[in-house]
């Protein structure tokens, strides 16, 4: 569900500053904001799509995208970092890995949205962002402060509630945040911007998803064929569906301080949840309400740590 720099962590923390709402930072606000609420609507369009297998959507998810991503990059004449990247293994490197965690990130999202998993898909992206903290402590051996340290307890007892008294272990929303979180750690240290890195990493499985996809049309298993034009639509359109969210997402980032940025990634998640309760009544007995608002107890202490830490004046520099 995301590209380039993704997720708060690849931000650096603004000052008070950065926080006065000036044009820019209200064309980011909206910008960021069209982002997650389109990723909040998500399942209504795949949804549509529970006719075709989630391997086949994720082919064709690749595929449609590569073609819009290159006619971006067509139209806006940005292909100077293309041979340079594909000369580097370093670079191929991370991106076949981060790749392969968009891949794994999108196929259990289809894959939840079409088996009436959406509170669990929503659940996966609220705790995301504590488990980019996690991840940044245990991988990077970053220092976590004592209210994110909270915020992550709380969040671990909410899962463990909800595995406890469900006697189910919630392993979408697990390997949601977890793809999500290492797909962001891995996409904070590559050299390559949002619009390049989604278009070479789509360019690096685009001819796998191709080749899967030929190969299920010749066995007969591929529904693209003799699907109504409807649906062929829709498949086709997944392309724009994925590149679009994330261009404004990353248009949002450049303009908004991390405070803001960490308030308004809760849109999609929230907006996931509703639809499971609301529109698709999925059930949601009163110990998945209990784990819930553990969760929610915890996206609020992080958020609040985050906003009060982006008023504080920023620190001297030692070395001026």
């Amino acid at each position: 569900m995301a590209s380039g720099r993704l997720g708060p962590g690849a931000l650096p923390a603004p000052g008070v500053a950065n926080l006065r709402a000036g044009p820019n930072m209200q064309q980011g606000i909206v910008y960021a904001a069209l982002a997650y609420g389109l990723w909040g609507l998500f399942p209504l369009y795949f949804r549509l799509l529970a006719e075709v297998a989630p391997l086949e959507v994720l082919a064709h998810r690749f595929i449609w995208s590569i073609g819009f991503l290159l006619l971006i990059l067509a139209v806006l004449r940005r292909w100077a970092w293309l041979g340079p990247a594909l000369r580097t293994p370093k670079v191929l490197g991370l991106f076949v890995l981060s790749a392969t965690l968009l891949s794994v990130n999108w196929f259990v999202y289809i894959w939840a949205i079409t088996n009436h998993r959406v509170l669990e898909a929503s659940l996966g992206y609220f705790i995301t962002p504590l488990a980019n903290v996690l991840t940044g402590a245990l991988v990077l051996r970053e220092r976590l402060r004592p209210a994110q340290w909270g915020a992550v307890a709380l969040a671990a007892l909410g899962v463990g509630w909800m595995t406890w008294q469900l006697g189910d272990l919630p392993w979408v929303a697990l390997v949601l945040a977890a793809s999500f979180s290492m797909y962001g750690l891995v996409r904070k240290t590559a050299p390559l911007g949002a619009l390049e890195g989604l278009t070479l990493e789509t360019m690096l499985l685009a001819p796998l998803a191709l080749a899967g996809l030929l190969w299920a049309t010749s066995q007969g298993l591929a529904r693209f064929a003799p699907a109504d034009w409807d649906v062929k639509g829709l498949l086709i359109a997944s392309g724009p569906v994925t590149a679009i969210p994330l261009l404004l997402f990353a248009a949002g980032a450049r303009r908004i301080p991390l405070s803001v940025l960490g308030m308004l990634q809760y849109i999609g998640p929230t907006i996931q949840f509703f639809l499971g309760v609301w529109l698709f009544h999925e059930p949601f007995s009163p110990t998945r309400l209990q784990g819930f608002v553990l969760i929610w107890c915890a996206c609020a202490l992080f958020s609040a740590e985050l906003l009060w830490r982006s008023r504080q004046p920023a620190a001297p520099d030692p070395s001026a």
